[in-house]
């Protein structure tokens, strides 16, 4: 038995979405976490449980695994029929794993600095390398690993639709995105996460 514990208007809502992707069968828990607003603080949530209070966790089986890449990828690994993930000594894996680690060591860091108003020049390069590489992948696309949509896709697609203000003004980001919140998966979703719909610019 698979069971998901999530928070609305977090990183869990791409799990959610994934899920939807992947056709999965996973009991859904609601439960209340801190904020970096300071809303909702106070005792962790006696439901979830993550070590550190967080979310996404997923529990199978009886064992937990908590992380946003490594619940996605875990759940993509045990669903090979959707065709979200690749195969175990595949060229794409090693593609798809890039990705994947990539987004959680660099896009979010860069996009964290950037935000946070950091103008220093190595925070101004990191933000423009994760840009490039980001549109380089799209270049080529439609998706980040070419013509086949991924799990890469639910991961990386879903931060750049929260903060699609802050990228640069490219066609190549809106199409993108479009392509993203247009997949039924994103509908079927937000049936059970209305707030984590992913914008698309005007």
């Amino acid at each position: 038995m698979l069971t998901l514990f999530h928070a609305a208007q977090t990183r869990s809502s791409r799990i959610l979405w994934l899920i939807e992707e992947l056709g999965a069968d996973v009991e859904v828990v609601y439960c209340e976490i801190a904020h970096r607003d300071g809303k909702k603080v106070g005792e962790p949530d006696p439901k979830n449980p993550h070590p550190d209070g967080k979310v996404p966790a997923l529990i199978h089986d009886g064992v937990l695994i908590t992380e946003s890449a490594a619940v996605a990828l875990y759940l993509t690994d045990l669903h090979p029929e959707a065709g979200l993930g690749a195969p175990v000594g595949s060229p794409e894996r090693g593609r798809m794993l890039t990705w994947l680690t990539w987004a959680a060591g660099e896009l979010e860091p860069a996009l964290f600095g950037r935000m946070s108003g950091a103008s220093d020049a190595f925070a101004v390069a990191r933000f423009e390398a994760a840009m490039d590489r980001l549109m380089e992948a799209l270049w080529n696309g439609p998706f980040l690993m070419g013509g086949r949509f991924t799990v890469a896709d639910v991961m990386i697609g879903s931060t750049l639709a929260w903060v699609r203000p802050m990228l640069p003004d490219s066609p190549l980001f809106d199409r993108y995105l479009e392509r993203l919140a247009a997949r039924p998966g994103q509908a079927r979703e937000l049936v059970r996460d209305p707030s984590s719909a992913l914008e698309v610019a005007a």
